[in-house]
Formats: C-alpha cells, sequence, structure tokens
C-alpha cells in the first residue's frame, strides 16, 4: 500500500474557495446533461395523463356535437375538436385513429366554413392515402368547398371551374363510388351555371349592339353546354346576331332547327315570325 500511495500520491488538499467552484461546475455539468437529454427523452411525468387514442377520438366527436354557450346561444367546438384531433395525430401518427382524425380535422374546418383550410386537408389525405375508402369522399368534399365560395354568375367563374375538375375526376376515377351519384348531380348544376353565365355575358354584349362579340358566347352555349335546357334559347339569339351580321341563310337555318326540335319552347314563335318575314 505503501508503494502504491508513493506512486498515485494523493491530490493536495484543495481551498475550501476551490472546492465550493468545483461543486458548483459539476452541478452545472448535470443541469447541461439533463436540459440537453430533454431533446431525445421525455422528463418523468411528460405526457402520462394523456388518454389513449380511442378515448381522444371519442373526446374530439363530442366536441363536434352542439352545445349551449352559457346555456342559451347553440355553438359547437370546432377548434377545440381540431386541437384535440391533432394531438392523436401527434402522439399517435401510427394508430387507427390518426387517420380518422386527419378526416375529422377537414370535415371541422367545412362545417365551421374555413373551406381554403378544409380544402388542403380533403386534399393532404388523398395524397397520404390513394388508396384508402374515403378518397372519392374528400374529392367531393373538395368540390364543395369551391362551391361554397361560388360568385354569382355575372362574376368569375373560376370557383365554378375547380368544382368542376374535382367532380369530372371523381366521376372518371370512382364511377362507383357512392359519392358519385351526388357528384353527378352536382357537376349538372354547375354546367348549368356556367352556361347561364355565358348566356349573361352573350345578353351583355347583345343589348350593346356588339353583335359578333354576343354570338361568340351563344355559339359556345350551344357547343360546349348542350342539353342543359338553354339550346333553343342560344340558337334563336344566335339567329338574331346572324340577322344583324347579315348572315341571313344561317340565322334561317337556326330557326328551322327551333322549329324542327325545340316547337314547344319559348322562342319558337318567334322563331317562326322571323321565318315568315324572311320570305
Amino acid at each position: 500500500m505503501r508503494r502504491a500511495r508513493e506512486r498515485f500520491p494523493a491530490p493536495p488538499t484543495r481551498p475550501a474557495a476551490n472546492r465550493a467552484a468545483l461543486t458548483a461546475a459539476l452541478a452545472a455539468a448535470v443541469l447541461v446533461l439533463s436540459v440537453g437529454g430533454c431533446a431525445t427523452a421525455p422528463e418523468p411525468g411528460f405526457g402520462e395523463d394523456l388518454p389513449p387514442a380511442p378515448e381522444l377520438y371519442e373526446q374530439g366527436l363530442k366536441q363536434l356535437e352542439t352545445s349551449l354557450w352559457y346555456g342559451i346561444v347553440p355553438r359547437v367546438d370546432y377548434d377545440g375538436a381540431i386541437e384535440t384531433f391533432q394531438s392523436i395525430i401527434d402522439n399517435y401518427p401510427f394508430s387507427e385513429q390518426a387517420v380518422e382524425a386527419e378526416l375529422r380535422i377537414a370535415d371541422a374546418y367545412f362545417e365551421s366554413g374555413r373551406y381554403d383550410e378544409a380544402l388542403s386537408y380533403y386534399r393532404d389525405f388523398g395524397d397520404l392515402h390513394p388508396q384508402h375508402e374515403k378518397v372519392p369522399y374528400t374529392i367531393l368534399r373538395s368540390a364543395l368547398c369551391h362551391y361554397e365560395q361560388l360568385a354569382s354568375i355575372d362574376r368569375d367563374q373560376s370557383a365554378t371551374l375547380a368544382a368542376i375538375d374535382e367532380l369530372e375526376r371523381l366521376l372518371r376515377e370512382y364511377p362507383y363510388a357512392p359519392e358519385t351519384a351526388q357528384g353527378e348531380e352536382l357537376l349538372l348544376e354547375l354546367r348549368a351555371r356556367l352556361a347561364r353565365s355565358i348566356m349573361r355575358k352573350g345578353d351583355f354584349y347583345m343589348a350593346r349592339l356588339e353583335h359578333q362579340a354576343a354570338a361568340h358566347r351563344y355559339r359556345r352555349l350551344i357547343d360546349e353546354y348542350p342539353g342543359l335546357g338553354l339550346d333553343a334559347e342560344a340558337l334563336y339569339k344566335l339567329g338574331v346576331c346572324y340577322d344583324h351580321m347579315k348572315r341571313r341563310d344561317e340565322a334561317l337555318r337556326l330557326y328551322h332547327v327551333i322549329l324542327e326540335n325545340y316547337r314547344d319552347s319559348a322562342v319558337a314563335e318567334e322563331a317562326q315570325e322571323r321565318i315568315t318575314a324572311a320570305y
């Protein structure tokens, strides 16, 4: 033992001040290590009160139910539900409820009138889960997000066109999905809306005696949106434009088409009068 102590002598005794400094340094090192460890491991007790995914999901559904605010005003806690469903995605990303939570967040945004946010979540769902059975539902809902933001028919129709794009995709890729029947009805409505918008533009130019510009709109309506109940009117107005443009033979041909195919229409009598006047 004597030789060992001679070879490895004990360190000299430190003054009290040095011992205090060393103790402080060691304490600081322990604190740094504990803080750094938080990046990779939670503190004791962190998240231990978080309910399991199924329970959180039920909590979110309950928040989407209508309740009375201060016992008087009906309200739905959309923001609270969104936060609850998001906590499932963040904390239980591989659970069955995580996928459903994505849809519920999209629906909550939709039902609360925040259509741009809802559209983003519906599209993300389709991108993340392309084989999921709910993809047709998200496409229909995406179309409805645009539908809910439609402008009047004399304004820009970009939202109408965007909704039509979504619905045509639904019919093309999922012809047998349960949502497709509703999509077909909505598509018909939106196509009729576009047709009326084009008719309105044609009438605008007709009223200003800009017959060539008006004729272009009526011809487009006939070519692109047939069978929507506007054919006879568009044919007649196109014929009137041709009359003013001195294209009488083409105008007469259109009036005859009206009498042959749309005799019960509101413009059939006027078409007959123009034919009679021509002879």
